[in-house]
């Protein structure tokens, strides 16, 4: 699969040079619609932004087991149907990070459980949010004003995504 798009430091108004060498990381994340056809969207609120739920690939998983790892812990469901949909790149300069983000669309699966976010998430203030996929898009482009390096890479990434599962679905 080829990225919709790729993100580097001058996309987020970054002047940090590049590395001589970048860590790899692989992610996975979903848009997942529930029966009313909402969306599952994680608000960091230490932090002010949105994003996907998902995260990244632990050794000897793939895609699939980090995917739903990842939902059962940040917004404690299971899915079911996920296909991939889109995958974006991003370069992080100054975490001198190459991280290759895939999304899938998915349904819910079942009832929401409870989360098992971890202490950074916790720490993050993280808590889920089900909203329509027009005004998540809506609420993640209007999040203009975030201070933090990384949340102005998800920012953009999960705008992009959305845009793509809109595209997609309509």
């Amino acid at each position: 699969m080829h990225p919709i798009t790729i993100i580097r430091d001058a996309d987020i108004g970054s002047l940090t040079p590049p590395p001589n060498a970048y860590r790899e990381r692989e992610s996975a994340r979903a848009v997942v619609f529930n029966d009313d056809g909402k969306i599952a969207i994680l608000f960091a609120s230490k932090k002010n932004y949105h994003k996907l739920p998902g995260g990244g690939v632990e050794e000897g998983e793939d895609l699939n087991a980090a995917l739903v790892r990842e939902l059962r812990e940040e917004i404690g469901c299971a899915i079911k149907n996920p296909r991939e949909f889109a995958m974006i790149e991003e370069y992080r300069n100054k975490q001198t990070l190459h991280h290759i983000a895939h999304c899938f669309l998915a349904e819910l699966e079942g009832e929401v459980g409870t989360t098992r976010m971890d202490e950074s998430e916790i720490a993050d203030g993280f808590t889920t949010e089900w909203m329509n996929l027009s005004d998540a898009i809506a609420k993640i482009a209007g999040e203009t004003a975030i201070e933090s390096y990384e949340g102005k890479f998800i920012r953009l990434r999960e705008l992009a995504f959305l845009k793509e599962a809109a595209h997609i679905i309509a």
